[in-house]
């Protein structure tokens, strides 16, 4: 019975949320806005304490290592290096300098190491890779419900296909709720820090 209470004590604490994935689009340049929103919203993050982790490419992954290295923060970055070239892999772009590195040899693994090592996923507009991390990040945080880790979906394009998925898919009661549409990095950490009271 005294087990029983301290599980259940410990059950109803909020967890600290340490490392934040950024993911996104690679090819997204200085001048587009989901490169900015990333660097905006890793540069906040890391002003406030949070560790910023990557895919190690160009776009939207450098922009967050940039983003945090503006706001003195650490960054770690999930990198694939592949055995031979691939076509229509970005790959490590040298610009994205980050702290501290963990090598994987296949792509998936990369998403799914990186997934695991982050308290939090913010997602910014991509194309299909971005598609993939999303997918992945859903179901895995529906699966693992409860011990879900949060999902920001970055802009307001969200609201569309989140839509869309609703009325021309079937999602289950519940899953859309594991989703949080913000559209300014200051509403991305009212968010987080929402979540640690």
């Amino acid at each position: 019975m005294k087990i029983d209470n301290t599980i259940s004590s410990l059950s109803g604490l909020k967890k600290k949320i340490r490392k934040i994935a950024v993911l996104g689009g690679a090819a997204w340049k200085e001048e587009d806005e989901p490169y900015r929103d990333a660097f905006e919203t890793a540069k906040l993050l890391a002003k406030n304490g949070y560790e910023v982790v990557n895919g190690g490419g160009p776009g939207v992954m450098k922009a967050a290592t940039l983003g945090a290295q503006a706001g003195y923060g650490k960054t770690l970055a999930i990198t694939y290096h592949p055995n031979k070239i691939k076509r229509h892999y970005e790959g490590v772009d040298p610009k994205n300098t980050f702290d501290e590195e963990i090598i994987t040899l296949d792509y998936f693994d990369r998403t799914k190491i990186l997934l695991q090592n982050t308290d939090l996923h913010i997602i910014f507009n991509g194309s299909i890779g971005t598609l993939s991390e999303f997918g992945m990040t859903w179901i895995s945080s529906w699966i693992h419900d409860p011990n879900k880790k949060p999902i920001v979906l970055f802009g307001k394009f969200w609201e569309k296909l989140i839509y869309l998925m609703k009325n021309e898919m079937y999602l289950e009661d519940g899953e859309e709720k594991l989703l949080e549409i913000c559209t300014t990095p200051e509403e991305v950490l009212s968010y987080i820090q929402g979540l640690e009271k």
